[in-house]
């Protein structure tokens, strides 16, 4: 008969996801997520196998969260290109610490790295493109097209921001898309 987990996977799996954000992938280890997550390593193995089925699992874990949080943003958000930036505000979070946002950014490289992760990511990407699109036009052939352009838009406001980390990250990615939705659409954010 199965031992009771005493400590859930997803406690498990989000310790392991702050201890790569915090101090890289590299830096995940059964020792060091045991003692992070209070649990043996041997138990650590048990669960995951291997470290590399243990990072994929906690990256999959941050794909799930992350397909949650748009689901919810995507479903409380108007159908307006203002609805589109509200979207995109609430998926960037607060003013993270620089180191915070960096370690985040290193997470990207081992989700490049992985098949599965990579296909995680593409589908989140056409998830968005979806919302977006629907927000920003209602001819189809052209809601592709928007929701793409304005996803990598938001991607390089962040960026952006993460250099010269001028006000808050949520005033600046909002006036950045303001301005873009302004360019690309040919009138300003609010639909008439």
């Amino acid at each position: 008969m199965a031992r009771k987990k005493i400590i859930p996977d997803e406690t498990v799996l989000k310790a392991a996801l702050a201890i790569m954000a915090r101090d890289g992938a590299d830096a995940l280890t059964f020792a060091s997520l045991g003692k992070a997550a209070g649990l043996s390593p041997a138990t650590l193995v048990q669960r995951h196998g291997n470290r590399s089925n243990l990072m994929r699992a906690a990256l999959l874990h941050a794909w799930d969260d992350l397909d949650a949080r748009t689901a919810e943003a995507d479903a409380l958000q108007p159908g307006t290109p203002e609805g589109a930036i509200a979207l995109l505000v609430s998926l960037s979070g607060d003013t993270p610490e620089i180191e915070d946002y960096a370690g985040g950014l290193l997470l990207l490289r081992e989700d490049m790295r992985d098949p599965a992760l990579r296909d995680r990511g593409a589908a989140w990407g056409r998830a968005l493109t979806g919302a977006l699109g629907r927000r920003l036009s209602v001819d189809p052939a052209r809601q592709q097209v928007l929701g793409r352009l304005m996803a990598s838009q938001w991607q390089g406001a962040q960026i952006w921001w993460g250099f010269s980390r001028e006000g808050s990250l949520a005033g600046a990615i909002a006036a950045d898309l303001r301005d873009w939705c302004t360019a690309a659409l040919g009138r300003g954010a609010r639909q008439e």
